[in-house]
């Protein structure tokens, strides 16, 4: 299964519209304006909330944590040589080629999803090709948690403030 994440660009918060591969309206995720830390909201077509996304403040690595059906999966940014991320509660490792912005999720069992990120589009630009469509919700999520953080280091990285002698 084919999902297509494209984000709105002249917004003023996040937002994010999911297509099928038959270009059916299937999720949309919208960020909260005013708040402490990226927040999303995702919803399903019929615009009923399934999933939360927020980063946890006052953590030295990048965390988000992916509130679903109930359950709370905490997304973490591993300090390592190369960026790699995991899932706690769930044994799902996600590695890949960041600069080059490809990445593939897989557990003990495999391979999840696999992700390519578009290069020159306006705002980010995803194709996600999931191989169990049960996780659909879930690998969306981790994904928009992904970008969060993607965004969260080029916004910091831009806002750095250098003094030249």
């Amino acid at each position: 299964m084919k999902l297509y994440i494209k984000q709105k660009v002249f917004s003023w918060r996040d937002r994010f519209a999911v297509k099928d591969e038959y270009q059916n309206d299937r999720w949309f995720a919208k960020g909260e304006m005013f708040s402490l830390g990226r927040k999303l909201h995702v919803y399903d077509a019929n615009e009923v909330e399934v999933a939360f996304i927020r980063r946890k403040l006052f953590s030295f690595l990048p965390r988000y944590f992916i509130e679903l059906g109930g359950q709370q999966y905490e997304f973490v940014k591993e300090f390592k040589i190369r960026p790699q991320f995991t899932i706690r509660n769930l044994d799902w490792v996600i590695d890949g080629n960041f600069l080059a912005h490809q990445y593939t999720v897989n557990n003990s069992m495999g391979n999840i999803m696999s992700i390519q990120k578009a290069w020159f589009s306006w705002g980010d630009s995803y194709e996600l090709n999931i191989v169990y469509p049960q996780y659909e919700l879930l690998c969306l999520c981790v994904v928009l948690a992904i970008d969060c953080i993607m965004a969260d280091a080029s916004s910091s990285s831009s806002n750095t403030i250098r003094v030249h002698r």
